[in-house]
């Protein structure tokens, strides 16, 4: 079963993220931050990643530290469930429309993190969340997920579509990379042997 469990606990925040990779897509989101747990939503309905997250954190500073640290929580359970990575896809893609916003992510499982960033977002803030705090996720996401992701908003005239396109174009590229290859189910995606 490609499962996992972490709990992640600092003087900023108390985090734990419950995740099945070969799930259905049900999510119970609880971060203390609207707009951040209907992105996560996104991303565990669209990658049929079953996720529960719950955190704690300093909201009354800001949202850095739970929207940052939920970010490395979630990339050390995806790298936790995928274990040697043997028999996945490894690679994912998706140009993702959502009315005005298109984007496009592509991934690679690779154990290599890097992130690849132009997506412009046209304000600084959705509601009460800084927008800024979307590439912290994705940096975090990336790092510890041991993920090379690209992500670039190719049109977007409004924030929240070109924001929302951003998770779901992701959850569908994991989506892809992480499904078992039925050509190739036993063995590590790689010439080297090993992810």
């Amino acid at each position: 079963m490609r499962k996992a469990s972490i709990t992640r606990q600092t003087a900023e925040t108390e985090i734990s993220v419950e995740l099945n990779i070969d799930g259905t897509g049900s999510y119970d989101m609880a971060t203390g931050i609207g707009f951040f747990d209907h992105m996560l939503d996104q991303l565990s309905r669209h990658s049929l990643i079953d996720m529960t997250v719950r955190c704690k954190g300093d909201t009354h500073i800001d949202d850095h530290h739970s929207v940052e640290d939920t970010g490395i929580a979630i990339g050390q359970a995806l790298a936790q469930a995928l274990g040697d990575k043997r028999g996945i896809r490894r690679y994912g893609e998706c140009h993702l429309p959502m009315d005005d916003a298109l984007v496009r992510a592509a991934l690679d499982l690779s154990g290599r993190p890097y992130l690849g960033w132009n997506l412009e977002i046209p304000t600084q803030k959705i509601g009460t969340f800084d927008t800024e705090l979307v590439r912290e996720f994705f940096q975090a996401l990336s790092t510890h997920g041991g993920i090379t992701l690209h992500l670039d908003a190719l049109r977007g005239i409004n924030s929240h579509h070109v924001v929302e396109a951003a998770f779901k174009a992701v959850a569908r590229a994991l989506r892809d990379a992480v499904e078992t290859d039925p050509r190739k189910a036993d063995a590590i995606p790689s010439t080297k042997g090993a992810l």
